[in-house]
């Protein structure tokens, strides 16, 4: 009989090879896989690029893989583009390399009106599914990325994640220097023992709510056009990516 693996048991995993110090601006990142097709590529890279600017990323970087190459243990068929970008547990990897003691709790739809996040709507928790939350909900089309772009106002992907209370100020360090780098993807750090976007953290704990790092696939798929996006799929470093403003 095979043991059911729950997808926190990844997560885990993965945050603890995390070397990536945004200070020195190296190491290793936890990445999305996405694939398309080649005649896609011009029009997906132009989405992505208006995610990635509307901070709907978790960062603006993102590796171009191209048709018979590998990386990790996916290689890419005949026809086909891969698109590997940040994935939104490498902040948690990085808080821990830092020293803070950090649990991801859920997956989940975050609305937001004219800009400002006012909670989540639906979650998944990470120990009681096999599958990455963000990849079901985003599966069930309850996003409206394209809205909130054009508007300010719709429902994209995030994650939360707990923290000893008593981290604060090291946790705002090292989320202003991932921001400092363009991992300006934090929605909203909570306050001790308070609710964070309709959310009770527990005792002596403070919530962090993430973008999540598949809302620029979201907005793909919300145009009509076919990405199979694999979550957490590999440890990439990241000198290996450049910004997407260099795409051309």
């Amino acid at each position: 009989m095979t043991d059911i693996m729950f997808i926190i048991s990844r997560i885990e995993n993965l945050m603890y090879q995390v070397t990536f110090d945004p200070l020195q601006r190296k190491g290793k990142i936890i990445a999305n896989i996405s694939i398309i097709d080649e005649n896609d590529f011009t029009k997906v890279i132009s989405l992505l690029r208006q995610a990635f600017h509307s901070g709907l990323s978790v960062g603006p970087i993102i590796k171009i893989i191209k048709s018979g190459e590998k990386v990790g243990n996916i290689k890419i068929e005949k026809g086909k583009i891969g698109l590997a970008t940040p994935c939104s547990i490498t902040i948690d990897g990085v808080l821990l390399k830092a020293g803070v003691s950090v649990k991801p709790k859920f997956g989940g739809v975050v609305e937001i009106h004219e800009g400002s996040p006012l909670r989540f709507t639906d979650i998944l928790s990470y120990d009681s599914t096999t599958i990455d939350p963000l990849d079901i909900l985003m599966s069930q089309e309850l996003t409206s990325v394209t809205e909130m772009i054009n508007t300010g106002s719709g429902k994209i992907l995030a994650n939360l994640r707990e923290a000893p209370m008593a981290a604060r100020n090291r946790i705002e360090q090292v989320l202003d220097s991932l921001m400092e780098v363009g991992f300006s993807c934090i929605l909203e750090v909570g306050e001790p023992n308070s609710d964070i976007l309709g959310f009770q953290v527990g005792r002596d704990k403070i919530g962090i709510a993430v973008i999540g790092g598949t809302n620029p696939m979201a907005l793909v798929q919300e145009h009509g056009i076919y990405i199979n996006t694999q979550e957490m799929s590999i440890l990439l470093d990241i000198e290996e990516m450049q910004h997407i403003d260099e795409i051309k």
